[in-house]
C-alpha cells in the first residue's frame, strides 16, 4: 500500500505539471528524511511564502481549466423551454 501512495502522491499530472506532493508540501517526495536537521525561522517562512505561491498558481490554473471545460461542454447543450 505504501508503494501505492508514493506513485500516487508522486505523479506530476498534467493540468498543474506538479505533483500532489510538491503542491502540498512544496518539496519532491523522498523516501529517506532526515528527522535532525533544524530549520531557521527564516527558511520556515521562505518555504511558507513558497507554497503560498505554488498554491495560487495551482489553483489558478485548475480554476482557468474548469472554465475552459465547462465552455466545451455548454457548446453541446441546447436551451430548453420549460
Amino acid at each position: 500500500m505504501v508503494s501505492v501512495e508514493f506513485a500516487i502522491n508522486n505523479k506530476v499530472y498534467s493540468v498543474t505539471k506538479i505533483s500532489l506532493f510538491i503542491a502540498n508540501y512544496g518539496r519532491e517526495l523522498k523516501m529517506r528524511i532526515d528527522i535532525r536537521r533544524k530549520r531557521k525561522i527564516e527558511k520556515a517562512m521562505e518555504f511558507a511564502e513558497k507554497m503560498k505561491k505554488m498554491q495560487e498558481q495551482a489553483g489558478a490554473v485548475l480554476k482557468k481549466t474548469q472554465e475552459e471545460m465547462k465552455q466545451q461542454a455548454d457548446k453541446e447543450r441546447k436551451e430548453v423551454e420549460v
